[in-house]
């Protein structure tokens, strides 16, 4: 079989956009937005106070007026990153609640997926840069992640004790349909010619191939 090929783009290639309603105003808000994007660019230990600060038009000691160290401001994209992720797949699974868990199943992961389209910036730099937190500052974002896991192998438990799934190890099936969105931020764009709900639906049908369930 021939296999389509195209161009994947660099993801610093999108606009470092973030959710409504959670960019706070002014300089503060500037600030994260150079952050998000130099961070998606060069990651955290790439990107120094000075460059945030030259983007943003101001001078160090203004930003640190804001934001005590460049680690608060990593930490505040990463809050907001997982914060967006865990009230999409929350809203996802309130209204697949009393739905088998097949169907469960697919409407996290359709939004985990999303939430990676949507935003790719924010994505890479909350999956990519929380390891370099320290552990207070990464603190908030682990309990979110530790949600949204948790709302995942929920369904995952009741598709194995109800017949529906078929699973030889949950914990692997897990972490490895958790991650199956990750990577969609580095490549989705226009060239691959599909839509976000396009790619959302197929890797949900990826997802419902690891457990085994009926499609």
């Amino acid at each position: 079989m021939d296999l389509p090929t195209w161009e994947p783009r660099r993801v610093v290639a999108m606009a470092a956009d973030l959710p409504d309603g959670v960019t706070p105003p002014g300089t503060r808000g500037r600030i994260l937005e150079a952050g998000l994007e130099l961070f998606a660019e060069s990651g955290f230990a790439g990107a120094s106070i000075r460059q945030i600060a030259g983007m943003v038009g101001i001078n160090s000691a203004t930003l640190y007026a804001h934001y005590p160290s460049k680690g608060h401001v990593l930490a505040e994209l990463v809050r907001i990153g997982h914060e967006e992720m865990w009230t999409r797949l929350s809203e996802a699974a309130a209204r697949t609640r009393d739905d088998g868990a097949a169907r469960r199943l697919a409407a996290l992961v359709r939004a985990h997926v999303l939430v990676h389209t949507d935003y790719p910036l924010l994505a890479v730099v909350t999956n990519g840069e929380l390891h370099a937190l320290d552990p207070e500052l990464a603190a908030p974002s682990l309990r979110l992640r530790d949600e949204c896991r948790r709302l995942l192998a929920e369904v995952l438990e009741h598709g194995v004790k109800n017949g529906e799934f078929n699973v030889d190890d949950p914990l692997l099936a897990v972490t490895a349909i958790g991650g199956l969105g990750v990577q969609v931020a580095h490549w989705f764009g226009p060239a691959l010619d599909r839509t976000r709900e396009q790619v959302a639906d197929q890797y949900a049908r990826f997802a419902l191939r690891i457990v085994n369930a009926d499609q």
